[in-house]
């Protein structure tokens, strides 16, 4: 990862957020058959342009916020997807929609965020 870089961008080009929306919706769709999303693109990419998920992702966009005079993230995940790595990162479960979608649960979180 030392040669990565950030690149957190309002007008995203158009192919890395086709790319990473696939990815996303694959996965969405292929777990609960329903397929209702909308776009939003905060990417890491090597030097190669290879992309990057993860805790390193999370770190910056938090860095990120914290830079813009942020307080507080919030975030929605589903139980099918990564409650607990939110969790291990020190987000705070504040609200659970059970059945959404069926057979599934949305979770709601936040972390307070403060200054390095």
């Amino acid at each position: 990862m030392d040669h990565t870089r950030l690149k957190i961008d309002i007008n995203p080009d158009h192919r890395d957020v086709e790319c990473l929306k696939d990815r996303v919706d694959t996965f969405n769709v292929d777990e609960t058959r329903i397929y209702d999303f909308k776009e939003l693109a905060i990417l890491l990419k090597d030097a190669a342009g290879q992309m990057y998920v993860g805790s390193n992702l999370m770190r910056a966009a938090e860095q990120e916020a914290i830079a813009r005079g942020c307080h507080v993230a919030t975030l929605e995940t589903h139980s099918f997807q990564a409650p607990g790595f939110y969790k291990k990162l020190g987000y705070e479960e504040i609200g659970v929609l059970d059945e959404y979608p069926i057979h599934h649960k949305k979770y709601y979180l936040k972390k307070i965020l403060s200054a390095p």
